[in-house]
């Protein structure tokens, strides 16, 4: 976290990417679909992706980005799940990187939901940090929400 905070304080503008139904991408090995099978009074049926109920379906898409991005990883590119952060000193840079990463996602059919990215910002809320040139902060909104919350009354409501 610390390697983190440094590569933020030296970078000034950064983009966020939301994949779009990335859960849904990773398919299941061929011949391996059997193993998922489950009935219903309609019949058996076998998954083609991995559902997410799975046990280490989360792992197994973060290690399948990683790879995509294994390159940039820390450069420039952070990537959490289905959420992507480009960080850039420069504006210049800032556009080649994000170009770079748009490119990885397009060729490994991955795509970005369009609602949910922020391109090109000083600021930006990343698995629930502020991150800016600045370094992390916390989101102010959360921290204001447990800031209302009601002093506890009991043992029970403290626990």
């Amino acid at each position: 976290m610390n390697q983190l905070l440094t590569v933020f304080t030296v970078s000034s503008i950064f983009s966020k990417i939301d994949l779009r139904g990335a859960y849904n991408l990773l398919l299941i090995k061929e011949g391996d679909e059997h193993l998922t099978e489950f009935g219903t009074k309609y019949g058996s049926y076998e998954y083609l992706v991995i559902p997410l109920r799975l046990p280490n379906a989360l792992a197994s898409f973060q290690n399948s980005v990683n790879d995509i991005f294994s390159d940039l990883l820390d450069v420039y590119v952070i990537v959490y799940l289905d959420d992507i952060m480009v960080f850039s000193k420069y504006e210049g840079e800032h556009v080649t990187h994000v170009f770079t990463v748009l490119a990885r996602l397009r060729a490994n059919d991955l795509f970005a939901k369009a609602s949910k990215c922020l391109f090109h910002v000083s600021s930006v809320e990343y698995l629930g940090y502020v991150i800016s040139s600045e370094g992390l902060k916390m989101d102010q909104e959360k921290v204001q929400q447990i800031l209302n919350l009601p002093p506890p009354r009991n043992i029970k409501a403290l626990q």
